[in-house]
């Protein structure tokens, strides 16, 4: 086994992920899915796929389709916030029926109807970003260079629908805090007949602008960029139904109450939106009239520290009856008209289609498993089974079931009478298993992986320790899935150490008083949670040497490292930060405001959080790294982290990625700095 060539496959490989099927659309009769997968598992050109009763068939491969040129401004920078990476067709959009499909390309907008497979390029009026088709497969609705647009693909008639004059404002796309911290990746949506749009407009006129610069090649000019800092200004956010004889209308609400649009659609019973206070802690659900754009109130949710969002809610059934989630102490139910009809301990994720009465649903009642969930007139059922992570889609009598488990991922499409039918991934099988050991450590439980040395016999010689957790609250990685942080971990672990991961308090998927611990304080609960993990794991392996531990991490990670190490030094003996957001301040005002308030009223809260603040206790190896072009946790957290340690009299190494953004991704980079972490917790461990 050549462990050393873990690293560069991983990095070649998007961490495994290149070749994986991903973006399924099921048919509505459940005959065909359309999928996106790149022709190899170094292939990082995404292409566009069909399943049919015959198989799969490669419906387009963007290089033969010889379009090029740079990619639109604007859309990079959606793709970054919506956490999409490498080239080709990214996303596409496809009608009711399935029968016509268009994508953006390098720009330029392109429809494939299906029945004939030959792609067609669509003249547009400038780059697009983020093409729509209207259900009924007619029109294009687009955004180019700040404006919406609805191009009609049978006669190429390009119309405006809006734009303004002032640069700072935009049309059609989420702003900075609906992508990165709302789940709102959409900024226009149609109506179900294809006549009418809403549409987000985005005023970014009160926006603080921060400017990212590469040092390492001084002749490019910064990248200036809207950034809305904690206790700083948010873009104005407005919602406008427009018909395509030009009418528009502004839906209306108290904007100044609640300044967040979280979500919005257009169902068979109009248009269906959310919008939050400042402070999140309240949450109203609005029906809206597009004629008139008076609104209704549908459902008020409050919660004394935040009203948590959760994907594919508010959404409505056939019957009009409304779906959304209710926070009962432990426990985060389905409600159906205010109703809940899914029990205690079962805790929902995300709610993934609603269709008739019924409603698809993603839930757990094990942290470690999430389950594809149904409800509908004959009651509530589970439709997966085995331990991993599964989610899916429905249509008439079909089944798409995709599993993440600890053997693998697989696809299947599952229809009554017939036979399964799987989906290929051309994925690359990694070069080294995970061994895991699962533990669940202390009173309450915490959910560890433990993974070892393959050649490790017990009581041959103790082993350092390297605790590698995220435990932050935007996802948990104590899954039963195949994952690539899994086999970085068994990486570490053939050099020689035993590696633990935790997910503590804080975390998703155990439930709203688990995850709003950490209100007020992120860091507190969340170390002493790895430190309980930490005795847990020498508990069941006396091996463990708890004189040699590190600790690593990336964005709330390489937070919880590095105050880790400041803080409990008698557990922890060096770390790692990677692109921690260390000044809490500077990140945005979403996120970091729903678990800390604002820092005019709560700035003992900001400094609680910080490991700034304990600069001066540093007395351990601490490594801080960070890409230069990370414009989500921007490098100048670590450099002020930096230079309070330096002001402190405090030795660290801060190690700086040239180019790279919040993770780094091209192959050099990647794998020269998992062999430099190795090293460095070599060095400061013995």
């Amino acid at each position: 086994m050549d462990i050393n060539g873990i690293p560069a496959q991983s990095a070649r490989t998007a961490r495994f992920t290149l070749g994986l099927p991903t973006s399924f659309s099921l048919s509505p009769d459940g005959r065909r899915v359309l999928f996106l997968r790149s022709r190899g598992p170094e292939d990082r050109t995404s292409c566009l796929w069909l399943l049919d009763d015959d198989g799969e068939h490669l419906l387009i491969a963007p290089d033969e389709l010889g379009a090029d040129g740079p990619i639109p401004p604007a859309e990079l920078i959606r793709r970054e916030r919506t956490r999409q990476s490498g080239s080709g067709i990214v996303s596409y959009s496809s009608d009711n029926a399935m029968r016509t499909v268009v994508f953006a390309l390098n720009g330029e907008l392109w429809t494939l109807n299906l029945e004939d497979t030959k792609p067609k390029r669509v003249q547009t009026a400038g780059p697009v970003v983020d093409p729509r088709l209207d259900p009924s497969g007619r029109r294009v609705a687009y955004v180019t260079e700040r404006s919406l647009r609805v191009v009609e693909l049978a006669d190429g008639n390009d119309q405006l629908l809006a734009v303004d004059e002032s640069p700072e404002v935009g049309w059609g796309l989420a702003e900075h805090v609906a992508s990165e911290s709302m789940g709102r990746s959409r900024g226009h949506w149609w109506s179900p007949d294809g006549t009418s749009l809403l549409a987000a407009r985005v005023d970014q006129t009160p926006v603080h602008r921060w400017w990212i610069a590469d040092p390492a090649n001084p002749s490019r000019p910064p990248r200036e960029i809207a950034y809305p800092a904690a206790g700083t200004p948010n873009a104005f956010v407005s919602l406008h139904a427009f018909d395509l004889a030009g009418r528009s209308v502004e839906i209306e609400w108290d904007r100044a109450a609640y300044e967040y649009l979280v979500s919005a659609d257009w169902d068979a019973h109009g248009p269906l939106l959310s919008v939050q206070s400042r402070d999140q802690r309240v949450l109203h659900v609005l029906a809206a009239d597009p004629e008139t754009g008076r609104t209704q109130l549908l459902h008020e949710q409050r919660d004394p520290a935040w009203v948590e969002i959760i994907g594919g809610t508010p959404a409505r059934t056939a019957a009009g009856k409304l779906v959304h989630t209710a926070d009962e102490g432990e426990t985060r139910r389905l409600t159906i008209d205010g109703q809940p009809v899914t029990p205690e301990g079962l805790q929902v994720r995300t709610v993934l289609q609603v269709s008739g009465e019924a409603v698809l649903f993603e839930a757990s009642d094990e942290p470690t498993e999430c389950h594809l969930w149904l409800y509908d007139d004959t009651g509530l059922r589970r439709l997966s089974n085995g331990p991993g992570f599964h989610s899916g889609s429905r249509a008439d009598g079909a089944l798409l079931l995709t599993s993440n488990t600890e053997a693998g991922r697989s696809f299947v499409v599952r229809r009554e009478g017939r036979p399964d039918q799987a989906i290929t991934s051309l994925a690359a099988q990694p070069a080294l298993t995970p061994r895991i050991t699962w533990l669940k450590a202390g009173e309450r439980e915490i959910r560890t992986a433990l993974l070892l040395p393959s050649w490790y016999q017990p009581g041959e010689r103790p082993l350092p320790v390297l605790m590698a957790p995220y435990a932050g609250p935007a996802m948990a990685i104590v899954l039963r899935v195949s994952g690539w942080w899994f086999v970085s971990a068994q990486w570490y672990a053939e050099a020689g150490f035993a590696v633990v991961i935790a997910d503590g308090r804080g975390t998703p998927g155990r439930g709203p008083a688990w995850e709003k611990t950490v209100h007020h304080d992120t860091l507190t609960a969340p170390i002493e949670d790895q430190v309980t993990a930490l005795h847990a794991a020498a508990e069941h392996c006396p091996d463990l040497d708890l004189t040699r531990v590190g600790i690593m991490g990336w964005s709330y990670g390489g937070t919880l490292a590095a105050a880790a190490v400041l803080r409990r030094p008698d557990v922890f003996h060096a770390a790692i930060s990677g692109a921690g957001p260390s000044d809490q301040r500077l990140y945005d005002t979403h996120w970091r405001e729903r678990f800390l308030g604002h820092p005019d009223a709560h700035p003992e809260d900001y400094d609680r959080s910080s490991p700034i603040t304990d600069a001066a206790k540093l007395s351990r190896p601490l490594l801080l790294v960070h890409g230069l072009a990370d414009d989500n946790v921007v490098p100048a957290h670590t450099l002020r982290f930096s230079a309070a340690l330096l002001a402190a009299g405090r030795p660290h190494q801060v190690l700086p990625l040239s180019g790279a953004g919040h993770r780094p991704t091209d192959e050099a980079t990647v794998a020269g700095l998992m062999h430099h972490q190795l090293q460095f917790f070599k060095d400061a461990l013995k």
